[in-house]
């Protein structure tokens, strides 16, 4: 399984925080029938993307990029001690696991020039911040953190209506040190990096694309969860706040990307996590290079 990838002029870097059994295909994905199950399970199995019991398997992983400029961290999973009840495999962590995977990658929470976070959820925020002396800091001091308005003004407004445990502990603290970009759709890091936006799984969920003229690389965020909604781009993760809006966008996306170079790196498919998008059939596949 590689962590290191070269594309155009710069290295990615896969830093796993997890890799596990999340929840039954048929309950995640509610579009999805038994029979289509049944007809997608023997290459889901094979590629790592279901066990036995038709739970889905995801990886949870922030990316660095390593542009001849910047050293770039995109989405910053799932953090350490931070009430997540819901979920025990990531309710109050204490693991040493992100940091060392950071560490054997060769990098310090003080190499990253920028975290830019696809969207705010729990999975993609959560080391922004850490915990020190009961406060929670910047993970990454010397960063500016890159925030989408859609997606920042969106959260702000859910927040006000009750509170978002993520967005209290892993993006308002960054507001308030000063560090956080809140950026329109057409910002750019040089000529190296730009924003995409993939509306559906959150109002303003953004992917990025990385190169010098063209899309070498693209971080898709949760534009997708699964290797079968690149076969079945309409199947959508119960967990969109727009279905429908998901599924159309996830179609453009693998239409614009089909059967290029660029290549597309995941949040959650299972390892390699990263592949071409090629046709296949009605539907996509992510064939891994």
């Amino acid at each position: 399984m590689s962590l290191k990838l070269t594309a155009g002029d710069f290295t990615i870097h896969r830093i796993i925080e997890q890799e596990t059994t999340f929840l039954p295909a048929l309950d995640m994905l509610p579009a999805l029938t038994p029979e289509l199950l049944a007809e997608n399970r023997s290459w889901m199995q094979k590629a790592g993307a279901l066990d036995a019991n038709d739970v889905t398997i995801l990886c949870f992983q922030s990316y660095i990029v390593k542009t001849p400029h910047h050293t770039i961290l995109i989405d910053s999973c799932i953090g350490n001690d931070k009430p997540r009840p819901l979920r025990p495999n990531w309710n109050m962590k204490t693991d040493d696991t992100y940091m060392r995977a950071l560490a054997t990658a060769g990098f310090s929470v003080g190499d990253i020039d920028f975290v830019m976070c696809t969207h705010l959820h729990v999975d993609h925020v959560g080391w922004n911040t850490r915990l020190e002396n009961g406060r929670w800091v910047p993970t990454f001091p010397n960063a500016r953190y890159v925030f989408g308005k859609g997606e920042f003004d969106y959260w702000t407004e859910q927040n006000a209506k009750a509170e978002v445990p993520p967005f209290a502990d892993s993006v308002l603290p960054i507001v308030n040190a000063n560090k956080a970009e809140i950026v329109r759709n057409d910002y750019a890091i040089g000529d190296h990096v730009r924003i995409l936006p993939t509306p559906g799984h959150t109002p303003g969920h953004v992917a990025f694309a990385f190169g010098k003229g063209k899309d070498d690389a693209v971080f898709a965020g949760d534009l997708m969860h699964s290797p079968l909604q690149t076969h079945h781009p309409e199947l959508s993760a119960k967990f969109d706040v727009d279905q429908a809006e998901a599924a159309a966008t996830r179609r453009s996306f693998l239409d614009r990307y089909c059967d290029t170079d660029t290549l597309c790196c995941t949040a959650h498919f299972p390892s390699p996590s990263t592949g071409k998008i090629r046709r296949k059939g009605n539907g996509f596949s992510c064939e891994a290079i």
